[in-house]
């Protein structure tokens, strides 16, 4: 395929994920948060026995630091814990406080239930060739940014 074509449907593709971006960036607002506060809290909520700060790194492929700095402002709302791991002192498991699960009710349920409907708009064969093919497509683009040589 010619590179001006296949430059058009990466633009077409680039606008959906913005789209699907910006729903979360908006909804994120609407509860003073931003998008990636957002999928931080999504992560505790569904991990009600905890969760590793590297496994949010790993889940949003953010760094520590942008992790670190979303956990500690959660904590100091009183919305989260930090409890030693039992295997590891370094690593602190990251739970909901009661507080933290009030207000996250609110917010994350919804949001998930709103996912959950969009993608019960699609058929079945829609959603595996959705799935496959984004997976697709995020392995090559990931082996392509780590080919680039830094000048």
């Amino acid at each position: 395929m010619e590179c001006e074509k296949i430059r058009m449907f990466v633009n077409q593709y680039c606008k959906l994920r913005d789209v699907q971006y910006a729903a979360f960036e908006q909804y994120a607002r609407r509860h003073g948060l931003t998008a990636k506060e957002i999928f931080v809290l999504d992560i505790i909520w569904f991990s009600p026995d905890g969760c590793l700060q590297t496994e949010i790194c790993e889940r949003l492929s953010a760094t520590k630091q942008t992790i670190s700095a979303i956990v500690k402002k959660f904590w100091k709302m009183g919305y989260i814990v930090l409890i030693e791991s039992e295997t590891d002192r370094r690593n602190k498991i990251i739970r909901l406080t009661d507080m933290g699960k009030e207000y996250a009710k609110t917010i994350i349920p919804p949001a998930a239930d709103a996912e959950t409907a969009a993608m019960a708009e699609l058929s079945d064969q829609e959603i595996v060739d959705l799935l496959r093919l984004t997976a697709r497509f995020s392995d090559c683009m990931k082996k392509k940014f780590t080919a680039i040589v830094e000048l």
